[in-house]
């Protein structure tokens, strides 16, 4: 009998060869399933990165709407359709029948009955509820306090989370190892001949599982059904426009740039202007974008650096809280690739956020979790939405900004309080105090470091090009007396970078456009303001343009280290 412990029939010898493959798969599958599902339903994300489930105010061209809270029990809600259609909102409590909120292609509507449901409030193009828009989530609060029992509870669900990841992994690494899977625990120790080649398995484990994500994430497969309304969504969203894009046969000017670019820059205005100097004009500003998304957005449009006459690129007083990484990291994570690890990650301050930069780049699916959490919940709903993408981008063509203003509005700089003018809505002025909160000294540097860092790398790249680099500076705002807005232009970037190329704007070139007539909130640019702010930037354009042709100068780009920092 002592032979048969080593008989086995020829189908068990071909499925024990099967078995650590199929267990390895079987393992990095059930791991990957638990990282990108279960970390965020668990934890609760550290960033809502939709539109549609936030409660703050992205400036946009494309449809939003938004609830700024006034106090308990009252809510206060925004909307507008982007581009002057009709709009219908409806509201749903706890899952019930939808009932129509108000309507209007934009306006603001308090709702002082929210309790301790949940509400649901969706912005559609008609009122049969065919066409979603957008939406926003509103959950009541009960009054009582329970931030520390909800630390404590996230803190009880962290552990319990890496305890069962711990265990699986354990299960996975035994399930894929070799020999028979065993169904009782021996009575006496016992020894195998085989080994069990845990090392391996687990390295076969971890190679499926990158395998796993690279398919998914990396080869561009999920970037095509990423949420339009999301940060990474929209992002993916007008850099592969642009990348389909033929050629125009004009000078074509790209503009980079924030939500101050994208309520400041009127793309069909600038054509309009420029088309008499052969100019076309190409918008990739986007909300919440920094100066190291823009470099990426760059390199992802303009692989040969040969595809464009002119690059606009902003800089100005702002600032990045560190508290965003994972948004910027998000909507950065469609354009990364296994290379820009350490490139990207450098970018940022805190070791946490370079730490989810670097894995970011090699397991690109950890910047998803939110977006994943959400496909699995609203299938059809993201269905519906991709197929709207022509409506969002002539949304964002046509979109003329935004149409009130701050004047009879003022700021005590001694007592640090506002007057507001009796023509603003009290959502108007929610808007703007929350526009108004001043950031950190750590965030106001860390906004200038970003600019000192990446700028420069941009124009590195199009140092052997004959692309224009066209630095302009950024209007700072309405009240210029506010802490951190005295700061001259050169605190961001020195002179001898603006400088050194020929089409750069002066740093006092919009200084009067910094008055409270021109915007609506503390930072960015109503329509009269857009309208201002673009036709003095196209004539600054065609004048220098023209300046050159008469000298005949046929490269303005310039040759800058790309590690330069100050």
């Amino acid at each position: 009998m002592t032979g048969e412990v080593y008989k086995r029939p020829q189908a068990e010898l071909y499925k024990r060869s099967v078995l650590p493959k199929a267990g390895s798969f079987m393992a990095a599958l059930v791991v990957w399933l638990a990282v990108y599902s279960g970390t965020a339903s668990m934890l609760g994300t550290d960033l809502e990165q939709t539109v549609s489930g936030s409660n703050s105010d992205p400036v946009s061209p494309a449809p939003v709407i938004t609830s700024l809270r006034s106090g308990s029990g009252s809510t206060e809600i925004q909307w507008n359709t982007g581009n002057g259609s009709p709009g219908f909102v409806f509201v749903t409590e706890n899952g019930g029948s939808p009932v129509l909120f108000a309507k209007g292609s934009r306006g603001s509507h308090v709702a002082p009955w929210i309790g301790k449901h949940r509400y649901v409030f969706e912005l559609y193009q008609d009122d049969q509820r065919r066409t979603l828009l957008v939406k926003v989530i509103v959950s009541g609060s009960d009054g009582r306090p329970s931030s520390q029992r909800t630390v404590s509870w996230q803190a009880l669900a962290r552990w319990v989370l890496i305890v069962a990841l711990a265990a699986i992994l354990y299960f996975a690494v035994y399930l894929s190892s070799t020999g028979p899977v065993r169904t009782s625990f021996p009575l006496e120790p016992t020894t195998s001949p085989r080994p069990l080649h845990v090392g391996r398995n687990l390295f076969l484990g971890i190679a499926a599982f990158m395998c796993v994500d690279g398919v998914i994430f990396h080869s561009g497969l999920y970037v095509s059904i990423l949420a339009p309304n999301s940060y990474a969504g929209r992002i993916a969203e007008i850099t592969q426009a642009e990348k389909a894009r033929g050629p125009s046969g004009l000078k074509e000017v790209l503009v980079l740039g924030d939500s101050r670019i994208a309520e400041g820059f009127s793309m069909s205005l600038a054509n309009e202007l420029g088309s008499t100097a052969g100019l076309k004009f190409v918008s990739l500003a986007e909300p919440a974008a920094s100066a190291n998304t823009w470099y990426y957005m760059v390199r992802d449009v303009d692989p040969t650096t040969r595809r464009y006459w002119g690059i606009v690129i902003p800089y100005g007083i702002g600032y990045e809280p560190n508290s965003a990484d994972p948004l910027r990291i998000s909507m950065t994570a469609p354009l990364l690739r296994y290379s820009d690890s350490f490139h990207f990650a450098s970018g940022f301050q805190r070791w946490s956020g370079r730490f989810r930069a670097f894995i970011a780049c090699i397991l690109r699916g950890s910047a998803y979790q939110d977006d994943v959490v959400d496909l699995l919940g609203h299938p059809i709903a993201r269905i519906r939405s991709i197929q709207q993408e022509s409506t969002r981008m002539h949304s964002r063509e046509v979109y003329k900004g935004r149409d009130y203003d701050l004047v009879g509005t003022s700021y005590d700089t001694t007592t640090g309080r506002v007057t507001f003018a009796e023509k603003l809505t009290e959502a108007q002025r929610l808007a703007f105090r929350k526009s108004l909160l001043q950031p950190s000294q750590s965030d106001t540097e860390y906004s200038l470091r970003l600019q000192r860092e990446w700028i420069p790398r941009i124009m590195n790249r199009y140092s052997n090009s004959p692309t224009a680099i066209v630095l302009t500076p950024v209007p700072r705002g309405p009240f210029v007396e506010l802490p951190g807005f005295t700061k001259g232009y050169d605190s961001v970037l020195p002179s001898s970078v603006i400088q050194s190329t020929n089409f750069s704007l002066p740093g006092r070139t919009f200084d009067f456009l910094e008055k409270p007539e021109y915007y609506f909130d503390a930072f960015h640019l109503n329509a009269k303001g857009r309208q201002k702010f673009t036709e003095t930037l196209v004539s600054e354009l065609i004048g220098r343009l023209r300046s050159a042709d008469s000298r005949a100068q046929p490269n303005c780009g310039f040759r800058l280290a790309a590690t330069w920092n100050q």
